[in-house]
């Protein structure tokens, strides 16, 4: 009896731990590609633009003499402007999104959810302070913020990503 609750107890841990990394796993996984297709977007593209969101989903630019942080980048990757790629945060229901709109019409696919900041891409010079205005040769950081709900009667886990990208090809 012993030595079977002692196999039972060491097979339930392990599937603990199972569930534990795979919450983690698939968050290192997600983000890896993720990010990895901004700043492959970013490297190639022909300009980018801060942009904020309101909760009514409107787009709005940001000015000369603003600080240029907001919760949306727009990425055109070529001269055509028909063309173009928004990634935001819709704060009505903390979704990570990506718009794609093409000269046929657009798509929305959620990234990620449960994003806890409003404010994650800035343009930056190169000591990290944020711009006022729109330099050719800034970088443009992304700082993440988000959880995992409890799941498996695990604890929610917490996690922050940044990164900063600048464009290869600059005019």
């Amino acid at each position: 009896m012993i030595m079977l609750a002692g196999i039972i107890s060491a097979n339930l841990f392990g599937l603990t731990m199972f569930q534990v990394n795979e919450a983690k796993l698939t968050a290192t996984d997600w983000s890896r590609r993720t990010f990895g297709q901004i700043t492959d977007e970013i490297h190639s593209c022909n300009s980018t633009t801060i942009l904020n969101v309101d909760t009514n989903g409107n787009f709005t630019g940001l000015l000369d003499g603003e600080l240029q942080q907001g919760n949306a980048l727009q990425i055109y990757p070529n001269t055509n402007t028909v063309s173009y790629t928004i990634y935001f945060v819709d704060l009505s229901d903390g979704t990570f999104r990506q718009t794609m709109a093409t000269p046929s019409g657009t798509n929305t696919v959620i990234l990620a959810d449960s994003v806890t900041n409003s404010i994650i891409f800035s343009a930056e010079d190169l000591s990290g302070n944020v711009l006022t205005n729109n330099a050719n040769n800034r970088m443009i950081h992304l700082a993440l913020d988000f959880y995992q709900p409890e799941r498996f009667m695990q604890r929610p886990d917490y996690y922050q990503l940044e990164t900063s990208v600048t464009r290869r090809a600059l005019q």
